[in-house]
């Protein structure tokens, strides 16, 4: 099975495709770090990112994930080490 990797690219079209943009966000400035709440992304859009991320790459979030303080950073980074797990050989 081939190896796919979660950027934030792909993370950003799925906000855009999903909630939209606040006007006074910008989504191609330094956004790694900061949590989504400070990016205008409420839980009911975080929600819907998260759905469309598990449909799209086949793989299950934590609402936990999505919420409480999370920031672009720790969802990349945990959508890609589940599709690392989805992706490893069984033995």
């Amino acid at each position: 099975m081939a190896h796919i990797q979660f950027t934030l690219n792909d993370l950003k079209r799925i906000l855009i495709e999903g909630a939209g943009t606040d006007e006074a966000v910008d989504l191609d400035g330094d956004i790694l770090d900061r949590t989504f709440q400070e990016l205008g992304y409420e839980s009911l859009a975080l929600l819907e990112t998260g759905g469309r991320i598990e449909r799209e790459y086949g793989i299950a979030l934590g609402d936990d994930l999505l919420l409480d303080g999370s920031t672009p950073r720790s969802l990349v980074g945990a959508v890609n080490d589940l599709l690392n797990l989805a992706t490893e050989p069984t033995r």
